[in-house]
């Protein structure tokens, strides 16, 4: 291992082969796994997230892991509450002279690490926000532009407006501390396809999901008092599944419905990984069709 690095990241879209290939590399340097996944966190949610735990052992080996199943499902998990864990498990990795594994495609978490955004740690404000829902863009782009603390916000985004003025709010009578992190030297991998393979791999993957039991995961978590509203905010395939539990969908719709909003949240993840670059994040794209044996390879000869 170089010691120009202390951390490597391997991230992608859903169904892109990230965390198999996250493994072997992992096995090869002998070292552990942090998950960058917002819903993975969560116990139970096994299926609808991907968790695929199974790839976690080769030849009998256990490739320990992190940031997987820490949360119960209901509980709500965000940006700020991923970094501190984040590095809760990057120091105990780099403690026993490990360079960690980063996978994930969750790219706003990864983003939060490479840029440092002190304004993670902001909290929500329920109520403000509920009054600048009812405001319109150009109102909140006007709010915005007298910020004293914010700058290159994105004004075409309403939710982002929103944000910045939550954040603005919060900063009038408040300070936010400033957490001393150690350093991160990442080198950032990505894996990227065909958006016809990327489709064709998100849908098969998906009957799959179902043979598998999603929708009995998706009943026993409403058994065990899981509301509706959560699931629908937990998002697709919890939210279509709850749909269909509840009448709202028949089963092809179900499954058609859920396999577009996928390949459309694919599309957006990839986006966000060209905002990164834009933004400055240094990405080596490798062929997610390639064998993940010739992938692991290509890794290992740069880190």
């Amino acid at each position: 291992m170089k010691e120009d690095y202390n951390l490597v990241i391997i991230l992608g879209a859903t169904a892109s082969g990230k965390t198999r290939l996250a493994v072997q590399v992992a096995q090869a340097l002998g070292t552990e796994i942090i998950s960058a996944d917002s819903r993975q966190v969560f116990r139970k949610m096994d299926i609808g997230t991907g968790k695929d735990l199974n790839e976690y052992v080769i030849n009998n080996q256990n490739i320990p892991y992190h940031l997987i199943d820490i949360l119960d499902a209901g509980e709500r998990y965000h940006v700020d509450a991923f970094k501190n864990d984040f590095y809760q498990a990057f120091e105990s990795i780099s403690a026993k002279g490990k360079i960690p594994v980063l996978c994930g495609g969750t790219g706003m978490y990864i983003h939060s690490l490479l840029q440092n955004q002190p304004y993670t740690a902001v909290p929500v404000n329920d109520a403000l926000r509920k009054e600048l829902e009812l405001l319109s863009k150009e109102t909140l782009q006007v709010m915005i532009s007298k910020s004293q603390n914010l700058q290159l916000v994105d004004l075409s985004s309403k939710k982002r407006l929103i944000r910045a003025i939550e954040i603005e709010a919060f900063l009038q009578s408040n300070t936010l501390e400033v957490v001393a992190r150690p350093e991160l030297r990442p080198i950032v991998f990505g894996l990227k396809s065909e958006v016809n393979l990327t489709r064709s791999k998100i849908l098969k993957r998906l009957d799959n999901r179902f043979n598998d039991g999603m929708i009995a995961e998706v009943e026993a978590l409403l058994a065990e008092g899981i509301t509706t509203e959560m699931l629908v905010f937990y998002g697709l395939e919890y939210k279509f599944i709850a749909q269909y539990l509840g009448g709202l969908l028949d089963f092809e719709e179900l499954r058609n419905k859920l396999g577009i909003a996928i390949c459309q949240y694919a599309k957006r993840q990839n986006t966000f990984f060209r905002k990164m670059e834009k933004d400055g994040v240094s990405i080596n794209w490798l062929d997610a069709g390639a064998e993940t044996n010739l992938l692991k390879q290509l890794i290992l000869q740069k880190v």
